[in-house]
């Protein structure tokens, strides 16, 4: 059944309809603004049994479970819309794997989810948990990862929003859909939004289109209004091209932490080559060796790198009929087919942006 709020009548008038329908009598200002909630109400029994309860019912019920009531249909709308924009519950575990070594992880812990978690002491000491934070680095570096983790480790809900979901109704609705669903969000709770490819709804206006320009506008206008919400709802974005979101955008005031995500040093890879080593079938490993031959390597190459190890070793055995268990060889045969995206360049370029734009 479609929710229907109707048009508020006058605060007169709603004192009117309510007397006659309870018997009850409140101010006209009270009234005003219990009308709409008796509809919301109505709305909502009706939903629960399946069919059309009257007016009167509806009316009677919230009058007298009027706090329950408001946040039945609350929290109701809530369930709808998280189920509406695709929410995912992360399991706890993905923090685990990435290393502790790892300064995003280290900067995550402290400034974000241990204030979250010891509410009181953060209180205390005036503490505020970031609301708005940027990743940035090289593409595969692993900052979908983090964000769906920081979910995971605070036991949040996890919705992306990604530039596809914005574009449905095509570039001149991007930021009328972008608004609506940012109105949506805000009314949550213990939820992480995730934005990739931020660089897509919130690039540079100085020589961009007209429509590019009103999105990144939209976008600057609902930063302020998430972030004045009393809520636990935290906007994670993520971005391979920092130098092409728009100025205003990286300025203190909007985003409370921006913070690189580059390459893995020894330990942090060494933490990853256990994790996949750990999902095969494996004989004689090289732990130290593999860990010196995927210096340029980011997480994602290592994904698709021990994909692809798996599917040969299912393949050797499938056609020899023998067991077949992954060696140091084996990783090293595949190895030269998977190019690591990192190059000194890249690194090199990864470097100045974090001096330049990093605020932890």
């Amino acid at each position: 059944m479609k929710e229907n709020l109707r048009e508020i009548p006058s605060p007169e008038l709603c004192v009117s309809k309510i007397f006659e329908i309870s018997g009850i009598k409140f101010d006209p200002e009270t009234a005003a603004g219990l009308w709409p909630r008796i509809l919301q109400h109505k709305w909502l029994m009706s939903e629960k049994l399946g069919r059309d309860i009257g007016l009167r019912v509806a009316c009677i019920d919230f009058i007298e479970n009027m706090e329950q009531a408001h946040k039945e249909y609350l929290a109701y709308k809530k369930r709808d819309i998280l189920t509406e924009i695709g929410a995912q519950t992360i399991r706890k575990e993905i923090w685990d794997t990435i290393s502790d070594s790892q300064p995003p992880k280290q900067i995550v812990q402290r400034k974000i989810i241990l204030p979250l978690m010891e509410k009181e002491l953060s209180k205390k000491h005036g503490v505020v948990p970031p609301k708005t934070i940027i990743f940035f680095g090289p593409p595969g570096t692993g900052k979908t990862h983090f964000a769906k983790a920081t979910a995971g480790a605070l036991s949040w809900w996890f919705i992306e929003i990604a530039p596809s979901m914005l574009m449905v109704d095509g570039i001149e609705k991007v930021g009328a859909n972008l608004r609506a669903i940012m109105e949506k969000v805000r009314n949550l709770d213990d939820t992480v939004i995730f934005i990739d490819e931020f660089e897509e709804i919130a690039g540079s206006r100085d020589e961009a289109s007209r429509v590019d320009k009103s999105i990144t506008n939209e976008f600057l206008k609902q930063v302020p209004l998430l972030k004045n919400q009393d809520n636990n709802v935290l906007l994670i974005c993520a971005t391979n091209y920092i130098r092409q979101l728009d100025a205003a955008l990286l300025r203190p005031g909007r985003f409370d932490c921006i913070i690189p995500v580059g390459g893995l040093n020894e330990d942090e890879r060494k933490a990853i080559l256990k994790h996949y080593l750990s999902r095969l079938h494996t004989g004689e490993i090289d732990l130290e060796r593999l860990i010196k031959m995927t210096t340029r390597f980011t997480p994602a190459d290592m994904e698709y790198l021990f994909e692809q190890v798996a599917q040969f070793a299912f393949e050797q055995e499938l056609s020899t009929k023998q067991d077949y268990r992954v060696t140091t060889e084996t990783i090293f045969e595949i190895m030269p087919k998977i190019p690591p995206s990192l190059t000194d360049e890249i690194i090199e370029e990864f470097e100045k942006d974090s001096i330049t734009y990093s605020r932890i």
